[in-house]
C-alpha cells in the first residue's frame, strides 16, 4: 500500500514537471529573419548570442537565401504571394521598400522605434526607412557611394568633372595609369547608381520633387549622359567598362591599373589586403560635382522589416533591435567590415584605428541621396539602364536616349495610373 501511494505520488509528481516543462515550450516565441547568403553568414555568431540570452523566451532562426540581390527578392516575393509566408522578417534592400509596403506586406515599426533611436543614426542611415511617414524597415548597415582615388598618383583629389578628366588625361599621358576612372557601366542596378549620383552632382534629378513627374530630358540629365559617355569616347574610361560591375572596376583598380574608381564602402578593406597592388595609397570622397552644386553619393544599405502577418510582433521587433544594436554593429564592421548606422562608431578611436576612412565616409554619408522611392522603382531603373546602356555603347546619341527614357517612364506611370 506505502509502495503504490509512493507511486501514484511520483506518477503526479512527473506529469506536473511534464506539464511545467510543456507551458516552458510553449512560451518560447521562434522567429525567422530571410537574409541574402553573405548577411546570414555574417550575423551567425550573434544569433548564437541572441538565442544563449533570450533562452526559454525567444528563439531566433535565419533563413539563408541566394547570393544575388535580385534572387533574394524574387525569393522573398514569391513566398509572400503564396500567402503565410515561413519568415517574421526580412532583410529588404532599400529599393524595395515602396513596393512591399504599397502590396501590405509590412507591418510599421513605430512602437518599437522612436525618435530618439533615429536620432542616433548617422545621415544617411535616416534615409530609405519610411513611407508615407511610417517607420518599415531598420537599417542594419550605412551603404553609399563613394569615389576611391590613388593619394600616391594626386595630392587631393577631383572635385569637378574637368578637375577628373584633367587629371585623368596627364596620368594616361604619363603612362602611370592606364585604365584612367573605373566605374559600373554595365547594363544592371549599379548603372542607374552611377547616374543618380552625377545627375545630382550635375544641378539634376530623376524625379520632380514638386511636379512627380520624370525629369530625365532635362538639361541636366542629358549634361550628365553625354559626360559619361564622353569619359569612355574620349579614353578617360576604357570601353570594357560598359560591361563592369562593382567587381571588374574594384580589379582593375586594385590592380593599380586605374587612378579612381567609383565603388561602394566594402572596397576599402579589400583595397587594404596584402594582394591589393595600391594598399596605403588609397583615398576616398565623394563624387564630382559641378562649380556650385553639391555632391551626391547614391544610398544603398539593407533593413530590417517586419512582415505583417508574424505572429510574434513584439519577439520580432527585439530581435531586430538587437541585430542593429551598437555591438552588433561594432563585431560586424570589426569582423566583416560592414559600414555602421550609429553616428557615434564613426568617431570611436578603435573603429578610426582600424578604418581611417570612417570620418570621410561619415561625410559622405552626410551627401546620401536615395533612389526614387516609388513601388515602380525596378521598371523604372531598367528603363534608364536600358537607354544609358545604348548611350554608353554608341548605339544612341544621349539627347535622343534621355528623350526615349523620358517618354517611357512616362508611360509606365500613366499605366499604373498616375504617378511614381
Amino acid at each position: 500500500m506505502v509502495f503504490r501511494r509512493r507511486f501514484i505520488a511520483f506518477g503526479l509528481g512527473l506529469v506536473l514537471l511534464m506539464g511545467v516543462v510543456w507551458g516552458r515550450q510553449q512560451q518560447v516565441q521562434s522567429v525567422t529573419i530571410l537574409m541574402p547568403a553573405p548577411y546570414a553568414d555574417a550575423t551567425a555568431a550573434l544569433v548564437d548570442r541572441f538565442n544563449d540570452d533570450h533562452r526559454g523566451r525567444i528563439h531566433l532562426n535565419i533563413s539563408r537565401g541566394p547570393l544575388e540581390t535580385e534572387s533574394i527578392s524574387d525569393l522573398a516575393i514569391s513566398s509572400l504571394l503564396l500567402g503565410s509566408p515561413p519568415f517574421d522578417a526580412l532583410l529588404v534592400d532599400v529599393t524595395w521598400l515602396p513596393k512591399y509596403v504599397a502590396a501590405g506586406w509590412l507591418e510599421p515599426l513605430d512602437p518599437w522605434f522612436d525618435q530618439a533611436d533615429e536620432d542616433d543614426l548617422v545621415a544617411g542611415a535616416r534615409l530609405g526607412n519610411r513611407v508615407d511617414g511610417a517607420l518599415y524597415r531598420w537599417p542594419l548597415g550605412a551603404d553609399v557611394g563613394l569615389l576611391y582615388w590613388r593619394t600616391d598618383l594626386m595630392p587631393s583629389p577631383p572635385t569637378t568633372p574637368d578637375q577628373l578628366t584633367a587629371v585623368v588625361s596627364k596620368l594616361k599621358q604619363e603612362g602611370r595609369a592606364s585604365q584612367g576612372f573605373v566605374w559600373q557601366g554595365r547594363q544592371y542596378e549599379g548603372l542607374s547608381c552611377d547616374f543618380v549620383e552625377l545627375l545630382q552632382a550635375f544641378g539634376g534629378s530623376w524625379i520632380s520633387a514638386t511636379t512627380g513627374e520624370p525629369n530625365l530630358d532635362s538639361p541636366a540629365a542629358k549634361q550628365t549622359a553625354t559626360w559619361m559617355n564622353e569619359l569612355i569616347s574620349n579614353g578617360f574610361s576604357p570601353r570594357a567598362v560598359t560591361n563592369y560591375a562593382e567587381s571588374e572596376s574594384l580589379q582593375a583598380f586594385k590592380a593599380g591599373d586605374a587612378a579612381l574608381m567609383r565603388n561602394w564602402p566594402y572596397a576599402w578593406s579589400e583595397l587594404q589586403g596584402n594582394d591589393s597592388a595600391v594598399k596605403g595609397r588609397v583615398g576616398v570622397t565623394t563624387m564630382v560635382a559641378l562649380p556650385g552644386e553639391t555632391p551626391a553619393a547614391t544610398l544603398g544599405s539593407w533593413g530590417l522589416s517586419m512582415l505583417r502577418e508574424t505572429p510574434h510582433p513584439s519577439a520580432t521587433a527585439e530581435a531586430i533591435r538587437y541585430l542593429t544594436s551598437q555591438d552588433a554593429q561594432r563585431e560586424r564592421f570589426l569582423n566583416q567590415g560592414y559600414t555602421p548606422t550609429a553616428q557615434a562608431l564613426f568617431r570611436d578611436p578603435e573603429l578610426v584605428q582600424r578604418s581611417p576612412v570612417l570620418p570621410q565616409l561619415e561625410k559622405a554619408l552626410g551627401h546620401a541621396v536615395p533612389r526614387p522611392m516609388s513601388p515602380l522603382y525596378a521598371q523604372m531603373s531598367d528603363v534608364l539602364q536600358r537607354q544609358l546602356s545604348g548611350i554608353l555603347t554608341g548605339d544612341l546619341d544621349p539627347g535622343e536616349g534621355m528623350a526615349q527614357a523620358q517618354a517611357s517612364t512616362i508611360t509606365l506611370f500613366r499605366s499604373a495610373g498616375g504617378k511614381a
